[in-house]
């Protein structure tokens, strides 16, 4: 069907591959995130924080390259988990600054072996698994840098 695009195959689509390949290693995050009661979009905003305390929902939305009001629902629900805590700036209330609670703090060894687990889980040797994860930081940033190109034209 397909002899005149063998580009449209579905096997040759990179975007396929990208989806199929988060759906898979999403869903082995889940079960661990879940026992500790994170939801993986919550697990990377731990990740954020662990990096870095104290941190502007601003700038942890620029971190995960989300719109702050996106991130305002989910910061809400770590905040009800007991995980963190939202506070106003003291020189300027129109800035939330997210703080990680004790709880949020004590988290993070059992998070990084759930991390450990799925790197475990993709069957790649350390050094492909950093190498796939930088050539895909790398088509991130190059992605990015045509998309700013082509906003400025």
């Amino acid at each position: 069907m397909n002899k005149n695009y063998p580009n449209l195959k579905l096997d040759h689509q990179l975007c396929f591959a990208l989806y199929a390949a988060t759906n898979a290693v999403t869903r082995a995050y889940r079960e661990g995130l879940e026992k500790a009661g994170l939801t993986y979009t919550q697990y990377l905003v731990m990740l954020v924080l662990w990096e870095e305390d104290n941190l502007s929902v601003s700038t942890i939305a620029k971190r995960l390259h989300l719109d702050p009001p996106t991130l305002t629902p989910m910061l809400k629900r770590i905040e009800v988990a007991g995980f963190v805590k939202r506070k106003r700036n003291s020189t300027d209330e129109r800035i939330v600054e997210v703080e990680l609670t004790q709880n949020g703090r004590e988290i993070q060894h059992q998070i990084a072996a759930v991390q450990h687990s799925v790197e475990c889980k993709t069957g790649l040797c350390h050094e492909d698994f950093l190498r796939l994860k930088d050539s895909l930081h790398l088509l991130v940033d190059v992605m990015r840098e045509q998309e700013s190109v082509r906003k400025a034209a």
